[in-house]
């Protein structure tokens, strides 16, 4: 085992032994059992024998992040512990292990497909065989939604067991857009080329899977940014946190027919990310971020422009939901309802906003900081109750304390020279050769993991991303469970997962 000292580092893959996998196991089932430990990623890396299965655990305490490994022979007929009927969280780990290569896991408690992916080990296993759980009994039913839903939604499909109108079990499935994210990492070789496939993983995420990927780019080719440029990536980081909470908001006051709510937060969110098509010629902040540099510096003006516009959004946001979290209406959908306990979040592995409003401290910009918030101290804010009104005003809360972590770093960057500016963005980046990289990134859904592995050429042979929804759709499922089934809607929003960021 090694450790790493920070977020956004890259190691010689030479100095990562595998381990046997007794040894392993009962390390990373020790490890794991401390609540401030958490699995940021598993994955298999093939070999010409089989796999080095590299596993990394994030200390929230220390900031370090520990490398784990163990190999698993072509050969191997045996099957091996899954480290899942000890550890519920690394279910979603194993299950692309397995369905990716094949590799055999023992008593995996839920060993189904995870992402039908193109070229699986067992060909057989296509969505159409999807083997549902389900549930017998007198006034026992099922009901499904999707996989196709009304307006804009991605493809996904939900099973409910049910007891009349209350469920008993959720069933998620995903897998339907077949798009090879990873995949297309490793065909196209350009930096520019990956930047724009990086900000595409997810849509809605814009800003945070491209500044993973920027990340490991720079730690891969050793470039250092300017702090100018890594106070930028801040703020247009918790730009795109405040226009999704905000959007989620007016998501949630339509589901519960409170139109007012709802134009109000649709009129701030179109604020909000307006200052990012002011900053970059584009509402979503395509082309922000770049490895190395950047092609739109935040003068003055955009700065100015930006401080004005949020504090407007601040004064108007805190109007509107005081009115949201007052409405006894509002309240009796949101309290109590769809609750994921302390325990169950960290049993699940819960990350980012669904995690703190069960009381659970993750939260990346303070636990293993990066970027600007390595010098501008982060504290995140905690709820308890793990229901829709815990994750509905963490978000309130949320985008004020983000408003005032960009005017903050707007000042900061308006007290620099005029003539202060960034270079432009290095496309000719020299990889280190056979070396693992890790960026860590806490988006606006929560935590984000991008890995990387380089062959001795100095290229990149694999590719892993890890959108924080691969964690959360399975607290969902639990969160829905002795639920009316009509409060499905407002609590699949509360959560308000991302379908496309799961199906790389």
């Amino acid at each position: 085992m090694i450790e790493l000292r920070n977020n956004d580092t890259s190691v010689p893959l030479s100095s990562i032994t595998p381990l046997d996998y007794t040894y392993f196991y009962e390390l990373v089932i020790s490890l794991l059992s401390i609540e401030a430990k958490h699995c940021v990623s598993y994955f298999a890396h093939p070999e010409k024998d089989g796999w080095l299965c590299i596993c990394c655990i994030a200390d929230d305490e220390t900031e370090k992040i520990m490398v784990l490994a163990h190999k698993v022979k072509k050969t191997r007929s045996k099957t091996i512990p899954a480290l899942s009927a000890k550890h519920p969280a690394l279910h979603s780990y194993e299950r692309e292990m397995h369905e990716n290569y094949g590799i055999p896991f023992a008593n995996h408690p839920w060993l189904k497909p995870l992402r039908f992916p193109q070229g699986a080990a067992d060909e057989n296993s296509t969505i159409q065989r999807y083997p549902f759980y389900s549930l017998t009994g007198e006034g026992t039913h099922e009901v499904g939604v999707g996989p196709i839903h009304a307006g804009i939604t991605e493809p996904g499909y939900f099973r409910f067991c049910c007891n009349g109108e209350k469920v008993l079990h959720l069933e998620s499935v995903l897998g339907f857009q077949h798009r090879g994210i990873e995949k297309l990492l490793l065909k196209k070789t350009h930096p520019l080329q990956q930047s724009v496939i990086a900000e595409s993983i997810a849509g809605d995420t814009t800003i945070g899977h491209s500044l993973a990927y920027a990340m490991l780019a720079e730690s891969l080719s050793d470039t250092k940014i300017s702090a100018r440029l890594s106070m930028e990536r801040g703020m247009a980081l918790e730009i795109e946190r405040v226009a999704m909470h905000i959007a989620d908001t007016s998501a949630m006051c339509a589901d519960t027919a409170y139109q007012l709510g709802q134009v109000a937060c649709e009129a701030l969110r179109t604020i909000t990310i307006n200052t990012l098509q002011a900053w970059c010629g584009n509402r979503f902040g395509k082309g922000l971020i770049r490895p190395g540099g950047t092609y739109y510096t935040a003068y003055h003006e955009t700065l100015n422009q930006i401080a004005t516009a949020l504090n407007d959004v601040k004064k108007r946001y805190r109007d509107i939901s005081d009115c949201i979290f007052t409405l006894p209406g509002m309240l009796s959908r949101f309290e109590g309802v769809g609750a994921l306990t302390h325990k169950q979040a960290l049993q699940l592995g819960m990350v980012g906003l669904t995690a703190r409003a069960s009381g659970v401290r993750r939260d990346i910009r303070s636990t293993h900081a990066f970027m600007s918030y390595k010098t501008h101290a982060f504290n995140p804010n905690i709820m308890e109750n793990g229901d829709i009104h815990a994750r509905m005003m963490l978000r309130k809360i949320e985008v004020e304390q983000s408003i005032d972590l960009i005017l903050s770093l707007a000042d900061k960057l308006a007290a620099l020279s005029i003539l202060t500016s960034e270079s432009t963005p290095g496309y000719q980046l020299q990889y280190q050769p056979e070396s693992l990289a890790i960026s860590l990134v806490e988006g606006w859904r929560g935590e984000i993991c991008h890995m990387a592995v380089t062959n001795e050429k100095g290229e990149i042979s694999q590719y892993k991303i890890k959108d924080p929804s691969l964690h959360n759709w399975m607290g969902l499922s639990i969160a829905m469970r002795n639920q009316q089934i009509s409060d499905f809607p407002i609590c699949n929003k509360s959560f308000n997962l991302s379908y496309c960021g799961h199906d790389l």
